[in-house]
């Protein structure tokens, strides 16, 4: 049962144990079915590759992120604007809210714009939560370590690090852009692939292909 490494993408197999496995695949006839030694099909190794990526992608954790009380403060503060409070309806006043916004172009627009497309609001909506903002821009809260849930904001439950190491204070509670969950799943995903790979690197090289009832040579 030795291991040979000398050509591992051939197999991973000693000669005798190779030997040994073409005989036995040949005396065994699986109740009359026959089994050839085919390579996977490319297509369907793509196609798995291909499956692994596209899950990965749409489950990558910064994709997942919570809206968080930070993104929509400029929001919050555009609703006291002249102009937005003598709009015809609340749809006009969300349209001039986000046109002042985007023309502002402030380095917090420009971190915050790809979350706010995402997570989208009504005029209902922020009328809800800016009281909420209100009062934590008052007692000097950190915005972006409270996450928007409905119409409420609560702290995030994500515990990160501390912002004054030396006195362990004042704690983050920052979503991560990167999470436990997804490493372990990449480490699972790599596991397979290489045990999968080893496996049958160890089976007789595809050359070789059995005859099944014929003496092998």
């Amino acid at each position: 049962m030795t291991w040979n490494f000398d050509a591992p993408l051939v197999g991973l197999s000693e000669k005798a144990k190779v030997d040994k496995d073409c005989v036995l695949w040949e005396a065994e006839d699986l109740g009359g079915m026959t089994e050839d030694n085919n390579r996977v099909p490319v297509p369907i190794v793509w196609l798995l590759l291909l499956t692994v990526l596209t899950a990965f992608a749409i489950t990558f954790p910064l994709w997942g992120q919570r809206p968080t009380a930070a993104i929509y403060a400029g929001y919050a503060k555009l609703m006291d604007d002249p102009e937005v409070k003598a709009a015809a309806n609340d749809a006009d006043a969300m349209a001039k809210i986000m046109q002042k916004y985007q023309a502002s172009g402030s380095e917090d627009q420009k971190r915050d714009q790809p979350l706010l497309d995402r997570h989208p609001l009504t005029m209902d909506d922020l009328r809800a939560i800016k009281p909420q903002i209100d009062k934590l821009v008052a007692d000097n809260a950190h915005l972006e370590d409270y996450t928007v849930v409905g119409p409420a904001i609560v702290r995030a439950n994500f515990e990160g690090n501390y912002r004054d190491p030396a006195t362990k204070k004042d704690r983050e509670y920052h979503q991560p852009w990167w999470d436990m969950g997804y490493t372990i799943d990449v480490f699972y995903v790599i596991a397979f692939f290489l045990g999968v790979t080893m496996t049958i690197k160890r089976l007789p090289p595809s050359s070789w292909q059995p005859r099944h009832g014929h003496e092998h040579k």
